[in-house]
């Protein structure tokens, strides 16, 4: 047994390989740690997330705690399907442009913060962040679950966890970890701004700053970085 932040016990982690359990029996067990405000680290195509029920406050407080993470630093929602995102980002041209082309995939595009979407998802900024993985057990578990607040299973600022090595004292800390072994591209999505109208490079990940431009016809500029990550 372990304590949490206000001194409760809980259990320690459960780890579920998916080489040895069935899909259905895993994302069940995702599905009562969320409802339950717990954590979960899960698997995606570009490195682990570590998330919870985005209407969880407590379930966040734990992911920022984990992590040691700023609390200006706004953590993304995770979605099984790209008509989940676009309802997110409703009337931003850019943000559907970007997910026509790139969505499911390693990308995460950010848009103003819909006002139904709590404070503490964004650690109170006025922008969300916005990603659909591609990865079938993950899709899975989200459109079963709903969407999870979620980030990169690391300490902040450390190298993202894409399942090979030990794992990070943040993923020891969680209430769950779904093991699909090593991610498929071991890097980390691109992050893209598109919350004011132009295109801009938070983060320079697995899609390349190239790649963006031959599909918007623009030249992307690079962002300020603070609050990302």
């Amino acid at each position: 047994m372990r304590r949490d932040r206000n001194g409760l016990e809980r259990a320690s982690l459960t780890r579920l390989f998916t080489r040895t359990e069935r899909p259905s029996a895993i994302v069940e067990r995702a599905v009562l740690v969320m409802q339950r405000g717990g954590t979960i680290v899960f698997p995606t195509d570009t490195v682990y997330g570590i998330g919870c029920d985005p209407l969880s406050e407590e379930g966040v407080a734990q992911i920022y705690r984990l992590k040691r993470r700023p609390a200006n630093k706004a953590l993304s929602l995770h979605f099984g399907t790209v008509e989940e995102l676009l309802e997110y980002a409703a009337g931003n041209t850019l943000a559907a442009e970007l997910a026509r082309a790139f969505v499911p995939g390693a990308i995460t595009i950010v848009v103003r913060r819909p006002g139904f979407v709590p404070d503490w998802v964004t650690g109170g900024l006025p922008t969300l962040g916005l990603r659909v993985p591609k990865h079938r057990l993950c899709a899975t578990m989200l459109n079963r679950c709903g969407p999870l607040a979620a980030t990169s299973a690391n300490a902040s600022g450390s190298p993202a966890y894409a399942g090979e090595g030990p794992l990070p004292p943040e993923v020891e800390g969680a209430d769950l970890l779904i093991d699909d072994g090593p991610t498929a591209l071991r890097i980390e999505s691109t992050v893209v701004d598109v919350s004011q109208g132009e295109v801009r490079i938070v983060r320079e990940g697995a899609i390349r700053r190239d790649m963006l431009d031959d599909v918007l016809g623009v030249r992307s500029t690079a962002a300020d970085a603070a609050g990302r990550g």
